[in-house]
């Protein structure tokens, strides 16, 4: 008995990875990569998701207490730090290189902005900024929208157009409109397209093409 439990809490997470890998690799294969290709592009997205590239930073000033019985006689001055800005890999470089791609070889360009424009707004009025998290946002409700999107301005190039729109306006929508609300959030790093959102923008890229 021992022995098959074990071996169910082992098999059930490869079955799972192994269909999520398939699914992606043929998500992949449908905008034209070959699956040598595919994989390329999920194994570094996957990776890049841990990559952040720093892109500006700005000094937080962080009010100290005063103490002491004369708070004039024990003054401290506020501690400052510093607030990166960065550029998550695997959450934006890489769908944002990869959309341009498909614009220039798959991809017409009007369908892929309508598109777009209708999953940005979507993802803005979605998303929530989470104190410690970052932006949060609903997993399934952006890719259905890129797809249905795709396939009424773009019936003959659904999936390439489905995949630009959910990757750029995922991003734009959760993240670029939030940026003043993140960094309002006075966390010591910021990250465009990382945090809750690179599972939202790699995840709706990916299911937006296979849905349509």
């Amino acid at each position: 008995m021992l022995w098959s439990l074990l071996f169910l809490f082992l098999f059930i997470p490869m079955l799972l990875a192994s269909l999520f890998l398939n699914l992606a690799v043929f998500s992949f294969a449908r905008l034209g990569l070959t699956p040598a290709g595919a994989f390329t592009l999920l194994a570094a997205s996957i990776i890049g998701g841990l990559i952040n590239i720093p892109i500006s930073r700005r000094r937080l000033y962080v009010e100290q207490p005063q103490f002491g019985r004369f708070p004039f006689f024990f003054y401290y001055p506020p501690q400052v730090s510093y607030q990166l800005l960065c550029v998550n890999v695997g959450g934006a470089v890489i769908p944002v290189l990869f959309s341009l791609y498909l614009l220039a070889t798959r991809a017409p360009l009007l369908p892929a902005l309508q598109a777009t424009l209708i999953v940005t707004i979507v993802a803005k009025i979605l998303a929530r900024v989470v104190p410690g998290v970052g932006i949060s946002i609903p997993t399934f409700i952006p890719p259905i929208v890129a797809a249905l999107a795709a396939i009424i301005v773009s019936p003959h190039n659904a999936a390439p157009v489905a995949y630009i729109a959910g990757a750029l306006g995922t991003l734009l929508g959760a993240d670029i409109l939030n940026l003043g609300a993140i960094r309002s959030l006075r966390s010591q790093v910021v990250s465009i397209g990382g945090a809750g959102v690179f599972d939202g923008i790699f995840l709706v890229a990916l299911a937006a093409s296979l849905l349509s």
